[in-house]
């Protein structure tokens, strides 16, 4: 029986065997004993978490890490025995569910450790020191603040520092000063530490372009696993091919032909200049087609035709070449014959990175998983 998410022609297809590919490829291209750290925050860039962090855990990854309590918990439920790191911010109310959960947390300020002496852990609470080395996120700033932190941590019962990294601006560009600033305060910080059991710091462009010291214990393996470059810069360095896993599709519902003239849309933005086939779409900004991508190519037939007029709410416009039948395959991200819309092509049309793509595409967009 159809289930009724997928009745409407829309879908997002997640390919996994390519982000079984991308990580397999990254764990032989990694020095002996580095962990990979499988970054699924944001629903796994709009890829589906559940789904993506289960390849990436059977690939090789050995730990799984997001952006939010919540997030942290969605996958605990579903993956009750692996390390769970919370990259961003957790406030001190969630500590001991933490704990309970083995959650491990990240922490930059000693005042958030002390209001935890309130508070008493049955298992130990794992945390992670975030050093801000030139990010200007989230991260001590400061030798004494950090030394100040570890030895409150250090002191407490049931806290435990598991794990020290930072996190680099530039690592994605050719111009390595900055690059090299950071790096150079991040190994002074640890120096002055016991070494604890995760030292990391390389997102994905450090991790497949930069000398392989920086991999330290683990790697943060981000928009990479799902197939995508951090940058044209690093694009044009792989050590290694990459497999895009996400492709978008729908269909034809509509096709009329317009005469000389008569216009089409919110606005009247588009003009016919000859009579010419329209063709609607089932997609729309609230699917995360935003209105800046009107004049965004789609393919049909293996033909790049381009979305006309203003997009809408729900739906959005196509110029056709011939009357095509009602029901006819649209593909607006991925391949079809011998053309191909990549997301990349999508970010550039509205002056974004291909990070965004994904994750702005709508949870009622379904995602549908091709794993052979």
């Amino acid at each position: 029986m159809q289930n009724t998410q997928h009745f409407r022609p829309t879908k997002a297809i997640i390919d996994l065997r390519a982000i079984k590919k991308n990580v397999s490829q990254l764990k032989e291209h990694l020095q002996p004993n580095v962990q990979i750290i499988a970054v699924v925050k944001a629903n796994a860039y709009g890829h589906g978490d559940v789904e993506v962090a289960r390849v990436a855990l059977d690939s090789g990854a050995t730990m799984l890490a997001v952006a939010t309590p919540e997030e942290a918990l969605h996958l605990r439920k579903h993956f009750p025995n692996t390390e769970i790191l919370i990259l961003g911010y957790a406030p001190e109310s969630f500590a001991t569910y933490a704990a309970n959960e083995n959650i491990t947390l990240t922490v930059y300020s000693k005042d958030w450790v002390k209001q935890l002496d309130t508070q008493s852990f049955t298992k130990p609470l794992k945390l992670h020191i975030k050093v801000d080395t030139g990010m200007g996120r989230i991260g001590v700033t400061s030798v004494e603040d950090f030394l100040e932190l570890h030895e409150v941590i250090s002191s407490s019962s049931n806290i435990i520092v598991d794990g020290v990294f930072t996190h680099f601006a530039t690592a994605d560009e050719e111009a390595e000063e900055y690059f090299n600033h950071q790096t150079q305060l991040f190994k002074h910080y640890i120096s002055l530490i016991p070494k604890p059991r995760l030292v990391h710091a390389a997102n994905t462009a450090t991790m497949l372009i930069k000398d392989a010291s920086l991999q330290f214990d683990a790697v943060r393996f981000g928009i990479s696993m799902y197939g995508l470059a951090p940058s044209t810069y690093v694009k044009n360095k792989l050590p290694f091919p990459l497999h895009t896993a996400f492709s978008l599709e729908t269909e034809l519902i509509e096709v009329k032909q317009i005469q000389t003239g008569q216009s089409v849309g919110y606005g009247a933005t588009f003009t016919a200049t000859e009579p010419s086939y329209i063709g609607t779409l089932p997609i729309g900004y609230a699917d995360g087609l935003i209105r800046q991508h009107s004049g965004q190519h789609v393919l049909i037939d293996g033909i790049r035709v381009p979305i006309i007029g203003r997009i809408c709410m729900d739906q959005c416009m196509i110029l056709l070449p011939t009357a095509y039948n009602i029901g006819e395959k649209v593909t607006l991200i991925g391949s079809q014959k011998n053309e191909e819309i990549t997301i990349d092509e999508w970010a550039q049309k509205v002056n974004t990175i291909n990070y965004e793509i994904p994750c702005i595409i709508t949870s009622r967009v379904p995602r549908i998983y091709h794993t052979k």
